[in-house]
């Protein structure tokens, strides 16, 4: 039976790796991003594989995010997958010079926007007597790091509440589980520093990161384990990294 999987953040890094792979292994996908013009070009890509949707809004929207889940065609509206990929880092300052902005707009797309996706698509899912929703944390949902402050502290929120969407959804027969990638090579480091392409680069310097093609990798794992099996919770790293503070940067690991 074809599946349907709805990618949050599908425009770029994780998120479009995990829906070409999903694509590709007979999903149909409901691709969710902010960037239209984007979103056109990985239906082109995509629709070469499988059926494709797409809905373009902004998680922090909340209106708009029920409005377009909403919207979807009946050809659509069965989600079995939930990837609640969309997520950012804005800024690397210390608690007392964070930018408030920053902060806005971490809480805004981290924590409530995976809230509005999440219950836009939850009573589907108990309707249904099944699904499978996949959060994506990081280790900075595991371990705090000097001014990661207001990020971590989104993470460690998404890690909560994977615990407590699984245990409210138990008795439905919906899976849920978490998988938090440590260094991954994506316009993140960019975006946090607000497009210091040199500042960003560095982040990755003397190590090889993980690709989002990695990521995505484990997450088709992850929803094609046999219905009975839930992957619960998943970090994953370089092999370079050893904490989030703990990198080794001597080259000498490919």
């Amino acid at each position: 039976m074809i599946k349907i999987a709805l990618v949050t953040g599908a425009t770029s890094g994780i998120g479009r790796a995990t829906a070409r792979i999903l694509a590709k292994n007979n999903y149909k996908i409901i691709l969710c991003g902010r960037r239209e013009d984007r979103l056109s070009e990985l239906e082109k890509e995509l629709s070469e594989f499988t059926e494709i949707h797409t809905l373009s809004f902004d998680v922090r929207d909340k209106k708009a995010v029920f409005e377009s889940i909403n919207s979807l065609p009946s050809d659509f509206s069965k989600i079995d997958v939930l990837i609640n990929n969309a997520g950012n880092a804005h800024g690397l300052d210390s608690i007392q010079n964070g930018d408030l902005d920053d902060w806005d707009a971490m809480i805004d797309i981290n924590v409530k926007g995976l809230l509005y996706v999440s219950k836009a698509i939850i009573p589907r899912m108990i309707e249904q007597k099944s699904g499978h929703i996949i959060n994506i944390g990081s280790t900075a949902g595991k371990e705090v790091y000097q001014n990661g402050n207001v990020y971590c502290a989104t993470k460690f929120a998404v890690d909560a509440l994977n615990k407590g969407m699984r245990m409210d959804l138990n008795p439905y027969g919906i899976r849920v589980g978490a998988i938090h990638p440590g260094m991954v090579e994506t316009e993140f480091s960019e975006v946090r520093f607000k497009g210091d392409s040199d500042r960003a680069a560095n982040v990755y310097k003397g190590l090889k990161p993980l690709k989002p093609e990695d990521i995505a990798d484990i997450i088709h794992f992850v929803v094609s384990r046999p219905y009975h099996v839930n992957i619960a919770d998943l970090i994953v790293m370089p092999t370079a990294q050893a904490s989030a503070t703990v990198v080794n940067r001597t080259s000498t690991l490919k």
